[in-house]
């Protein structure tokens, strides 16, 4: 996987980024309390410079101050970083969340404890560095973090699952099909709580009654129509007592094509023939769901997981920046304050991208300038 990597920009190139910050990023560092404690510099710009140093090139602490020091932008120890990045925690997710609005994903209340599950490697820089498995939780729309774990990459108990995430009685939860196993769905069940994820085909499997298996591949090609939706009520196989609904909406044609391109690079790589019904099953949308029928019908479902699907492009950006950071584990503050820090460039990542492709030759904001003097028009 290729990891984006924010290098240390110059003076022309940081005014070119600070021109896709929010408006009032610098009254956000103000109103949070990043700058409270200051006592030299109390500039945010500073202070963001030297944060980024460390969130966005994945450089140690110490490595940070020296260059931080070397650039003339900040002196301060290791340590002194250390507490600022703890204290710009409700900086950083401030910050997020107008880049989220700007994404044109909501970030209004809900009546709903609506949390989208994930997880990403982080590994260390060194010959030696550690491997973690992040796990962690965001409620949606608000974007804020509600709870994160550490894990090794291997052994018992370390894989993509449900059981890592404390579960309250009304919680919502939607995942991808990496949490889509029987056991999992049932453990979030036996709390009180609700699921939404992605049915992987070859995991998850469904009935009408006990004994009585459900053929989804037949139910979902009954779905002929772009954007038709179909919801169907199974029992989860291996999960004693978890009712719930199929929910399938039709890909378009171009999604469909994406969906095939990817199963067979996957295919390749692991040097195997996918499976007839693999590529049949790539038309659809299909996710499973204990979310209550009277409170969310089969287009709220789907709508709800959209949403999900919306930021998985940004959670995919932030894997890809987590992949290689020194992630402080001293305390879950400081911890919070890394995570929203790298979504946070992650986020600024996808703005500078979204607007490279949208428009020509330079793609940021300009600012004007007095007018010259009128220059001669020379004849040919």
């Amino acid at each position: 996987m290729s990891v984006t990597v924010i290098e240390a920009p110059t003076s022309e190139d940081w005014k070119v980024l600070l021109s896709f910050l929010p408006e009032n990023w610098k009254q956000l560092a103000t109103d949070t309390g990043a700058l409270k404690g200051l006592r030299k510099d109390k500039s945010p710009e500073s202070l963001l410079r030297t944060l980024l140093i460390h969130l966005g090139c994945g450089h140690s602490l110490r490595e940070t101050v020296v260059r931080a020091r070397q650039a003339e932008i900040a002196e301060l120890s290791d340590v002194a970083l250390l507490k600022r990045l703890r204290k710009s925690q409700g900086w950083l997710y401030a910050l997020c969340r107008a880049l989220f609005q700007e994404h044109g994903i909501t970030v209004s209340d809900t009546v709903h404890q609506m949390h989208a599950f994930d997880a990403t490697v982080v590994s260390e820089p060194g010959k030696t560095g550690s491997q973690w498995r992040l796990h962690y939780s965001m409620a949606l729309p608000s974007f804020g973090c509600k709870f994160f774990k550490l894990t090794p990459t291997k052994g018992k108990g370390t894989a993509e699952t449900f059981k890592h995430f404390p579960v309250d009685p009304g919680d919502y939860i939607l995942a991808d099909r990496g949490y889509s196993t029987a056991k999992g769905i049932e453990y979030v069940a036996k709390a009180g709580g609700y699921v939404t994820v992605r049915v992987n085909t070859g995991a998850l499997h469904f009935e009408t009654g006990p004994g009585i298996p459900f053929h989804l591949l037949s139910a979902v090609e009954s779905i002929t129509h772009i954007g038709e939706v179909g919801e169907w009520q199974v029992n989860l196989k291996n999960a004693p007592g978890v009712l719930g609904r199929i929910c399938v909406l039709r890909k378009t044609k171009e999604a469909t094509q994406d969906a095939l391109k990817s199963i067979d690079q996957n295919a390749r790589r692991k040097k195997k023939k996918p499976r007839e019904s693999t590529r049949r099953f790539a038309s659809y949308v299909i996710v499973f769901t204990t979310f209550p029928p009277d409170r969310f019908s089969a287009s709220d479902v789907l709508e709800w997981y959209r949403l999900r699907w919306q930021v998985e492009l940004v959670f995919k950006r932030f894997k890809s920046l987590a992949q290689f950071g020194h992630l402080p584990k001293s305390d879950e503050q400081s911890a919070k304050a890394w995570l929203y820090g790298k979504l946070f460039v992650a986020l600024l990542t996808e703005k500078i991208v979204r607007h490279a492709r949208t428009f020509s030759p330079w793609g940021y904001a300009t600012t004007s300038v007095q007018s010259l003097e009128r220059l001669p028009i020379r004849s040919k």
